[in-house]
């Protein structure tokens, strides 16, 4: 039985003032988390914004759970969907966090204000300041535990570490994993930092200068990428899945290759030993990818 989609996008694409974004094809399973990775600029927070209506796709079609809705979404469907931006607006300003709260809830059926008051205390939040008054880190606190209290259905979430500490980040980190283990949410990221895809992610999106170039698995991902040294003549070009290759000062040769087990089978079948294997980091599979050389099986 095929996985349930939370959104589809076909042949989506938007002009803006550098660049096209697009057109984008993707499918994005429900209930996993989903990063957008990509430089800055490489059009991750248009397409958020494209599925917020923030900004209308100049072409293409958006699906969400199976329905084309033409015009603006319904309200019924905006209530399923949680959005944090990279800025936080500002008709909240005044309020405190329990003012917002409260004037939230009206707006989302399935709000749960237990949940909201919980996370405010496990990310040490101040109820009594008013949202203009918090710093940076503070104020990201509150719209991630705004946006966790709606229980969206989907949740947009835009660079969420963004003036956060490491230890609130990791804090962030534990809220939502507790999140996803209690219901059907689908949690789409858009960030530049390879290790919150990492800590988070189920799937990876790569987009660069305003296309999409694949989606994958994380597990996946960091599976297939290894870096081998070994010893001997054999040439590196008659290795299963080798992207590059250096000859070191003392004689070794090193690979790097997504398919290693059969680049093992291969050196071991012509007598030659293999020293080291390294997995690679996702930075450097990412950058790998923007090059050209896609591992296997991305889709």
């Amino acid at each position: 039985m095929a996985e349930p989609i939370a959104i589809q996008l076909n042949g989506v694409s938007k002009m803006r003032k550098r660049r096209v974004i697009g057109p984008i094809d993707l499918t994005i399973p429900e209930g996993y988390v989903v990063a957008i990775l990509g430089h800055n600029g490489s059009g991750k927070s248009t397409l958020l914004n494209m599925l917020q209506q923030i900004v209308l796709p100049d072409s293409g079609e958006i699906i969400w759970f199976g329905q084309e809705h033409s015009g603006l979404l319904p309200i019924e469907l905006r209530q399923q969907i949680g959005f944090v931006a990279d800025d936080s607006g500002l008709e909240e300003n005044r309020m405190t966090p329990q003012e917002a709260a409260d004037f939230r809830s009206h707006w989302y059926p399935r709000w749960d204000m237990k949940l909201f008051r919980q996370l405010m205390e496990d990310m040490d939040v101040p109820s009594d300041v008013k949202l203009t008054k918090m710093s940076k880190g503070e104020r990201r606190k509150f719209e991630i535990a705004a946006a966790l209290a709606a229980r969206p259905k989907i949740l947009l979430l835009d660079e969420p570490s963004s003036g956060l500490d490491p230890f609130a980040w990791k804090v962030m980190v534990e809220q939502f994993r507790d999140y996803m283990e209690g219901g059907d949410t689908t949690i789409l990221i858009a960030t530049h930092i390879a290790d919150e895809v990492k800590r988070l992610a189920d799937y990876i999106v790569l987009m660069h200068r305003g296309q999409v170039l694949g989606m994958a698995e994380k597990d996946l991902v960091l599976e297939q990428w290894k870096e081998i040294w070994y010893e001997g003549e054999l040439r590196p070009e008659s290795i299963p899945g080798v992207v590059e290759s250096f000859r070191e000062e003392n004689g070794l040769i090193r690979v790097i290759t997504t398919r290693v087990s059969e680049a093992q089978e291969r050196l071991e079948l012509s007598n030659h030993r293999v020293l080291q294997i390294r997995n690679l980091e996702l930075g450097e599979v990412l950058e790998y990818w923007i090059a050209g050389y896609a591992p296997v099986q991305w889709r």
